[in-house]
């Protein structure tokens, strides 16, 4: 920076001496340099006649920027061109610290100091410029830099400049927690101010600002980044209580730590959510209308029109999340809609219309005669037929056994719908001796089940018939097989993967393969065709319904050796 375009700060008070020269009578004005004082960062420069910064300096002032060209010129009035020195210093807080680096330029000596160490030395009369660069680690808080610059002879000129350096490898210092972080809320508009000190790091490039709801935490997305020490947010109008924290970061992108919370409550306009998964359900005193829970609701009201497109009406106001209409009409169809309320009065919108009508409550009677025969499929379940008039269909579940010999519980897996005209049901599972149990349950054409209305039926059990082979599956094959019963009288559909199956080419592709079957009458696995190579299925029509059947395919070499057998099996129920 050049000296004649940079502003200086000069004394504002000086003294006067008298002296006398040859009988005349002389003023020198003197700076008194005691009562100069310059602000951070700008530093305190001194002037001194000499180059040993000895005596009173002949000039104090404030210079924002070391960087002069005085050349063969005298730097300032009344000093000398040559064998002068001038002093710059400035204390700053430097935030968190870091690395920074110095620099100089200079034609003659200079020495910079960090408070008392000497960081730059060059101190040599030279007839040209001389530049050098260091790297230097400035703890966290206030220092002082110093900077003496002399010239003995020749061009005056002189340039000093420190910045943090912002190298992500070489700057790992976060930034300091900001401090004085406030908050107030104006519930009229509805905004929080935020306000903070602002941080002292030169390499600072901003602060970012989070908010959170009281029980949960800062999210990793700040809601605001901004390089000012305040901020104005619109919190959600909840009527709860919000927290914020602001963290400073610098232009390398290390990040402080987050500040103390600061908690606005903010004024209640906000409505509850709209209460979702509206159902209904008939029951002997009336028709109840049930939803799910909404979170901040204190209470619930329930509108109803008759009809899908009547005018809806209040019928009643509840605090728990289903409500019993007592008033609606058997056999009339109705339709619901529900809100909820918050403590603040705050009613959300209308939740989507549901159906409901008063109905049959009466369930059928219980199945009886419930009969589970092992067979070569699973079981062959059988029962009375059941003397509902109104009866819809029955439900056959199977079930598995807990508990020890003296108490047992039958655990039911979902169940099979069967026609109200039947009374028995092929029920196909792997027959390989396990003990089950079975209920049969009548459903009404009205949805009663009497299960599930009473929770007593009739309960048998059975034990499979064991149809496993007596000669295990060896692992190992190359091949993958899987086998599925063919709608119909078309038998069993085999098909497999591996090498050579679907002409894959795959390397070492077998030039054909062999299917095997079980046969409990052999007690072993018996061929039953073949398949030339790039073929990937075969249907066995040659198997009986009605039975478990159990599958090998192996692939057989170019010598006419096979791999070893893939394995599966498949259950088909007798013909209806």
């Amino acid at each position: 920076m050049n000296s004649t375009r940079r502003r200086t700060c000069t004394a504002s008070a000086t003294a006067v001496v008298l002296a006398t020269a040859g009988g005349v009578l002389t003023v020198t004005a003197v700076p008194a340099s005691a009562t100069t004082t310059c602000a951070s960062p700008v530093y305190k420069r001194q002037f001194y006649a000499n180059t040993t910064f000895s005596g009173t300096p002949r000039r104090t002032d404030c210079d924002s920027g070391i960087d002069e060209k005085w050349g063969a010129k005298a730097p300032a009035s009344g000093l000398p061109s040559n064998n002068f020195a001038v002093r710059w210093s400035v204390t700053r807080d430097f935030g968190s610290g870091g690395p920074f680096t110095l620099s100089v330029a200079v034609q003659d000596g200079i020495r910079v100091y960090v408070d008392t160490s000497r960081r730059i030395d060059l101190w040599k009369n030279g007839s040209s410029t001389v530049k050098k660069t260091v790297n230097v680690t400035i703890p966290a808080g206030r220092h002082t830099l110093r900077v003496d610059y002399v010239n003995w002879t020749g061009s005056a000129n002189v340039k000093f400049g420190y910045a943090p350096s912002t190298s992500a490898t070489a700057d790992k210092v976060e930034p300091l927690t900001p401090t004085g972080v406030s908050a107030s809320y104006e519930p009229t508009t509805g905004r929080a101010r935020l306000g903070w000190a602002g941080n002292n790091e030169m390499d600072l490039a901003g602060y970012r600002v989070y908010r959170r709801l009281k029980g949960a935490a800062f999210g990793s997305t700040p809601l605001a980044t901004t390089p000012s020490t305040s901020y104005t947010d619109t919190p959600p109008a909840s009527g709860e209580t919000y927290y914020y924290e602001v963290r400073a970061y610098d232009r390398t992108g290390n990040v402080s730590t987050g500040s103390s919370d600061q908690p606005v409550v903010s004024a209640d306009r906000t409505a509850p959510a709209v209460p979702a998964g509206p159902s209904t359900l008939a029951e002997a005193g009336g028709l109840r209308v049930r939803w799910s829970t909404v979170a901040g609701a204190a209470a619930y009201r329930v509108y109803r029109a008759t009809g899908a497109q009547g005018t809806y009406s209040l019928v009643g106001t509840t605090g728990q999340v289903s409500y019993l209409d007592t008033t609606a009409a058997e056999d009339v169809g109705y339709s619901y809609r529900v809100t909820a309320l918050d403590a603040a009065g705050n009613e959300s919108g209308r939740s989507v219309a549901v159906g409901g009508t008063r109905r049959d409550l009466t369930p059928p009677s219980a199945v009886t005669g419930v009969t589970a025969v092992p067979t070569e499929y699973g079981f062959e379940v059988s029962w009375d037929a059941n003397p509902t008039p109104d009866l819809a269909r029955y439900v056959v579940r199977r079930g598995e056994l807990w508990g020890d010999d003296e108490e047992k519980v039958c655990s039911l897996y979902p169940g099979y719908h069967v026609g109200a005209d039947t009374t028995s049901y092929a029920y196909t599972t792997l027959p390989d001796g396990e003990e089950s149990c079975f209920i049969v349950d009548a459903v009404d054409g009205a949805g009663n089940s009497a299960f599930q209305w009473t929770g007593q039926a009739q309960i048998v059990t059975a034990t499979e018939l064991d149809m496993t082979p007596s000669v295990a599956t060896p692992e190992g094959s190359p091949l993958r097989l899987d086998v599925s019963a063919v709608e119909g009288g078309e038998g069993n559909r085999l098909t497999w993967s591996g090498p050579g199956a679907g002409g894959d080419g795959s390397s070492g592709s077998a030039p054909g393969y062999r299917i095997y079957r079980w046969d409990p009458a052999t007690d072993a696995y018996e061929k039953i065709g073949e398949a030339s190579a790039g073929t990937s299925a075969y249907v066995d029509t040659g198997v009986r319904r009605g039975t478990t059947s159990y599958y090998w395919v192996t692939g057989v070499r170019a010598d006419g050796t096979e791999t070893l057998p893939a394995g599966d099996w498949t259950v088909t129920a007798p013909e209806a």
